[in-house]
């Protein structure tokens, strides 16, 4: 029996599977974010969740291998993430689990743990890969360092693109009486009221105008088409960044996946990105969320060798 636990900003996943690769069970509880919540509730959270899914499951923790837990901020933070690798010791087996950053999880569930690189443009935007035992990732600095190509990153730019059309800085186009319908502006200089007043710059009620920015884009207004271009080609920056730090030498071929609301943009963003990628890749969707990519990655690092009959099965429960 292996365990994944996917955490996440608004919730967190837990799955379990079993060395034949059927779904036992699974369940979500709130974020588990410790920047959010604190330290206390996050293990709370964690204890809570692996509590339910073995009661749904009928499975006692003695029967389970291993554990996996992806977590939100971790390895940011080098006094935090020694806090972070003891947090579950209170519930968990020792020497039977493991703790590391939710980007993991990602990769795992969307190339099944082969080897290759999965570029996540969610909130934010990260890359986690593998090649050959050695990880790496790039980006995941956050909305004030970075975080380019991320639907927050997307959103920043719709709303600079408003305000040089409301200024007549650049001709107005659909974006722009887009923005004004959504928001009910009367007056556009009311716009930074409400994100920074009224919203306090909520980063995820920032990022959810991404969507407006994409709803411009199909309306083919060519600044925001500009935007999903350039969020591709920062994408593939990290891409490439990722590649060169697993050594991957520049003749091979390498597994690319993604995952991310961004993603949901395609081809606005996915042509970009691949028509922006320096070196060979074969890009493919994701094959599996990423908690059950959390439950292979705990089934890997029990040493199960999985081969397509086990995929096959857990695809088709």
């Amino acid at each position: 029996m292996y365990i994944g636990v996917d955490g996440g900003g608004t919730k967190t996943a837990f799955i379990l599977i079993d060395e034949t690769g059927q779904i036992r069970a699974s369940h979500t509880e709130k974020t588990s974010s410790y920047l959010t919540i604190g330290i206390d509730k996050t293990r709370s959270i964690l204890k809570k969740g692996i509590a339910a899914l073995l009661s749904k499951s009928n499975v006692p923790l003695s029967d389970v291998k291993f554990t996996f837990f992806g977590l939100p901020a971790y390895g940011e933070d080098q006094d935090m993430t020694a806090i972070l690798d003891t947090l579950p010791a209170s519930f968990m087996t020792q020497g039977r689990y493991r703790c590391d950053n939710d980007t993991v999880c990602g990769w795992a569930g969307s190339l099944a743990c082969a080897d290759g690189i999965n570029i996540v443009a969610g909130t934010g935007s990260i890359s986690y890969g593998e090649n050959k035992g050695k990880s790496a990732r790039v980006g995941g600095w956050g909305e004030l360092f970075g975080d380019e190509g991320s639907a927050y990153w997307i959103a920043c730019e719709g709303l600079n693109i408003f305000t040089k059309m409301s200024d007549g800085r650049l001709p107005q186009r659909p974006l722009y009486e887009i923005i004004k319908a959504h928001f009910s502006l009367e007056i556009d200089l009311d716009l930074p009221g409400i994100i920074l007043d009224k919203w306090h710059g909520d980063r995820s009620k920032i990022a959810a105008l991404s969507t407006i920015v994409y709803e411009a884009a199909i309306a083919r207004d060519e600044y925001a088409i500009g935007i999903f271009s350039r969020a591709g080609q920062e994408l593939a920056v990290i891409v490439d960044a990722t590649r060169k730090k697993l050594g991957y030498h520049d003749s091979e071929t390498v597994k690319l996946s993604y995952s991310g609301g961004v993603f949901k943009a395609e081809p606005l963003i996915l042509s970009p990105l691949k028509d922006a990628l320096k070196r060979n890749y074969i890009v493919t969707k994701p094959r599996f969320s990423p908690v059950i990519g959390a439950a292979l990655y705990a089934a890997k690092q029990d040493g199960l060798v999985f081969d397509e009959k086990y995929l096959v099965n857990i695809a088709n429960f």
